[in-house]
């Protein structure tokens, strides 16, 4: 475990405790997660160990959430998991590419990944609010495993920040489903693209073990609660604390990148 200080990792936990709610809303935990970690670590440490401590913590706040969504929400297991093997083979894919990215190289790349979350949401109100449109086409099935399983899985690898939230998108988009049930369909594949991943960075030495174990106790409550909380209140009060998270990430990460 890196020298870092009792309030930093007191901010780290605070930081995985949010991201786990917000993960398990909407997606996209890790918008606010890896930047977190980026920032919190020491200067020297590689790029990789900031992603593979991130996988570490997040998969178990997926999978809190997934468990809690399955017992209350519609989800269609068997299709989740088929698009969740396919997204596990491309996170793996994608971590094997990740080892030689910097630091300094990958906090451009999440604004941007940042800054089109956010047009989205904004130009979209209302996407995601029609009811479920009842069992999805093979056609469309076949194009979900494709697209939410291969290509996010392999950029969940790659980078990772706004896994959850492109998959909720592409769910919602390919299959018609509201963004309650997308949600809790994308934890499921997104525990598949978090374990391909973490295995790809646990076998090349990138995780730091005992960091992700305390900020996963936080990020499981997060993401438990925030489960709860989307099948109570619905995708309009997560869509401005996603927007307010997004923007002020946006202006932390544009500060350290360009003027620190």
């Amino acid at each position: 475990m890196p020298d870092i200080s009792l309030t930093t990792i007191v901010l780290l936990c605070g930081a995985a405790l949010a991201a786990g709610w917000i993960d398990a809303v909407v997606g996209g935990g890790g918008l606010l997660l890896l930047p977190v970690l980026l920032l919190g670590l020491p200067a020297n440490t590689p790029a990789a160990h900031a992603l593979g401590t991130n996988k570490a913590v997040a998969i178990v706040g997926t999978t809190g959430a997934a468990v809690t969504y399955a017992r209350k929400a519609p989800v269609d297991v068997r299709t989740a998991v088929r698009i969740g093997l396919a997204a596990l083979a491309g996170s793996s894919a994608g971590a094997f590419f990740a080892a030689g990215m910097s630091t300094e190289v990958l906090k451009p790349v999440i604004m941007v990944v940042l800054l089109g979350v956010a047009a989205f949401v904004i130009l979209r109100p209302a996407f995601g609010t029609a009811p479920a449109a009842g069992p999805a086409t093979r056609r469309r099935i076949r194009a979900a495993i494709g697209l939410a399983g291969l290509g996010i899985g392999f950029y969940d690898g790659l980078i990772g920040p706004g896994t959850g939230t492109f998959l909720v998108l592409a769910l919602t988009a390919v299959l018609h489903l509201d963004l309650v049930t997308a949600s809790a369909t994308a934890k499921i594949v997104n525990c598949c693209t978090n374990a391909g991943a973490l295995a790809t960075f646990a076998w090349q030495g990138a995780v730091l073990w005992q960091l992700a174990a305390l900020m996963a106790v936080f990020n499981l409550a997060g993401g438990t609660l925030g489960a709860h909380t989307a099948l109570k209140k619905g995708s309009g009060f997560v869509r401005i604390v996603l927007l307010t998270v997004v923007f002020a990430l946006v202006g932390n990460l544009a500060y350290e990148q360009w003027i620190a």
